[in-house]
C-alpha cells in the first residue's frame, strides 16, 4: 500500500475501481439511435416553432390586407363623392 495516498485518497480509488465494474457502456447503436432521438425531436421542436411564428407572420398579412382593402374602397367612395361634386360645379358655372 503506498503510504503517501490519503485515506480520502484511498476512498476515491477504491470507488473508481468499483463503479469501473457497475458501468457497462452502451451498444454503439443504442448511442446512436438515442443521438437521432434527440436530433429529431430537436428539428421537430424548431420546425414547430418556425410554423407557428410564419402562421402569426400570415395572420399580420392578412390584417394589412383587410386594412388596405378598405382604405382603397374609402379612398374609391372620395374619388367618386368629388366627381359628383366637380360636375355640380361645372354644370353650376356653365348655366
Amino acid at each position: 500500500e503506498n503510504p503517501q495516498l490519503s485515506s480520502l485518497d484511498k476512498t476515491d480509488v477504491a470507488f473508481s475501481e468499483g463503479s469501473q465494474s457497475l458501468y457497462k457502456p452502451e451498444p454503439l447503436e443504442k448511442q446512436v439511435n438515442g443521438i437521432s432521438i434527440d436530433f429529431n425531436y430537436r428539428f421537430f421542436f424548431q420546425l414547430s416553432e418556425r410554423a407557428a411564428m410564419d402562421a402569426s407572420y400570415v395572420q399580420e398579412l392578412d390584417g394589412i390586407l383587410k386594412e388596405a382593402r378598405t382604405i382603397e374602397n374609402h379612398l374609391k367612395l372620395k374619388r367618386e363623392s368629388l366627381k359628383q361634386r366637380f360636375t355640380v360645379i361645372a354644370n353650376t358655372l356653365q348655366s
